[in-house]
């Protein structure tokens, strides 16, 4: 079954791998651009990740053990890379707050993602502050669709999304191109190619075969599950597709939502 599914999904990774949006990004303008909206994709992933550790690690007091350990073992290494790495000073942080810092380095908006945070804190309904927005709908639908994914608690479903659908997404043709941009100084970028280096360099060779592991053991042998992970793994991709084409018009367009 899992190389059925991987068949089935290959024509929208190389979808993904293959988007006009890695060539559109020539100049600072466009990578501000770019990272304004994809700086969501970066957020909304670690809700993913904290609602696998969730289900696979227990969490209870009193512990006892969850049953999964070689999941349980691949989640949380995701989860401390992820969530206190180091940035290139050696200051401990998420990828998500080395991503807030590289946008603030080129002087991109932060204002729409400040805004979600500064909301959630307030503990506001995230589908409420989604929808009192003004982000796009390409943003709001991707958004969307993760949320109501943690939110349905169906472990297979979450681990195929998180598999298929996020982990491992941005190809490394973009670190080069993001390398390659003529800028005045090689300084302003540092932050950025840091993090992608960062954020490549943390997901070992052990996490894809893990990954596939933890799917076949959430998935066993009930087709329904494999169905539903066949499902919500292709609606990901197609957002993440959505998510791009939208970006891109965006900034074809001049349009901004900041």
């Amino acid at each position: 079954m899992i190389e059925r599914l991987q068949k089935e999904l290959l024509p929208l990774r190389e979808e993904l791998k293959d988007h006009p949006i890695y060539k559109s990004i020539n100049d600072i303008d466009d990578l501000k651009k770019f990272m304004e909206s994809h700086v969501f994709a970066v957020w909304d992933f670690m809700s993913l990740l904290k609602q696998l550790q969730n289900h696979l690690s227990c969490n209870n007091i009193p512990w006892s053990p969850s049953g999964y350990p070689k999941a349980s073992r691949l989640i949380n290494e995701i989860v401390w890379g992820e969530e206190s790495d180091i940035n290139k000073n050696g200051v401990a942080m998420s990828h998500f707050e080395m991503y807030i810092e590289a946008m603030k380095s080129i002087n991109a908006d932060t204002k729409e993602i400040d805004f979600i945070i500064s909301a959630l804190k307030k503990k506001e309904d995230i589908f409420k502050i989604l929808n009192n927005s003004s982000l796009p709908k390409h943003i709001i639908n991707f958004l969307k669709f993760t949320f109501e994914v943690v939110n349905s608690n169906n472990i297979h479903v979450i681990a195929a999304v998180f598999t298929f659908g996020r982990e491992d997404l941005i190809p490394d043709m973009f670190i080069q191109i993001i390398k390659n941009l003529k800028i005045d100084t090689e300084e302003e970028l540092s932050d950025i190619i840091y993090y992608f280096e960062r954020h490549i360099e943390v997901d070992s060779d052990e996490h894809g075969p893990l990954a596939l592991e933890m799917i076949q053991q959430l998935c066993g042998n009930d087709s329904e599950k494999w169905e539903e992970a066949l499902k919500y793994s292709k609606k990901a991709l197609q957002l993440r597709i959505g998510l791009w084409d939208g970006i891109l018009s965006y900034k074809k367009n001049k349009l901004s939502f900041a």
